[in-house]
């Protein structure tokens, strides 16, 4: 297999997940264990998946108000055949994030262990058209 395409495939998960608020993605691309950071504003912040998994659900999502999908893979970082670290930035509603996800392959596919966001700023929302 092509594990370029397969790590891909799971990131296009992630995307579908924010796009969509859709919790099964999530559940399919985040290792149960995983965690989620943030330090804007000079303070750590963490999420453990479910907390970040119910806060996902329970969210407007842009599919809901028809917005343009914006998303940009910035890199790809292998540290190995079955561990990688993907930088991407996406629009969520008026916010542009930069992410990056931790991914390593275990039998079931790629899983994100962890995840650092950074607010990198605000957009005007883009309705399609």
């Amino acid at each position: 297999m092509n594990k370029t395409k397969d790590l891909l495939d799971a990131v296009s998960v992630y995307l579908d997940a924010i796009y969509y608020c859709d919790v099964e993605k999530l559940d399919a691309v985040f290792h149960e264990t995983s965690s989620l950071f943030d330090a804007d504003g000079g303070k750590i912040f963490t999420d453990p998946i479910a907390s970040f998994r119910q806060d996902v659900g329970s969210r407007p999502s842009p599919a809901g108000s028809n917005q343009k999908r914006v998303e940009e893979i910035i890199l790809i970082d292998w540290l190995s055949d079955i561990s990688a670290v993907v930088r991407l930035r996406l629009q969520a509603h008026e916010n542009i994030f930069v992410d990056h996800l931790s991914f390593v392959k275990d039998p079931q596919g790629w899983k994100i262990v962890s995840k650092i966001w950074h607010l990198e700023g605000t957009a005007e929302i883009i309705q399609n058209a």
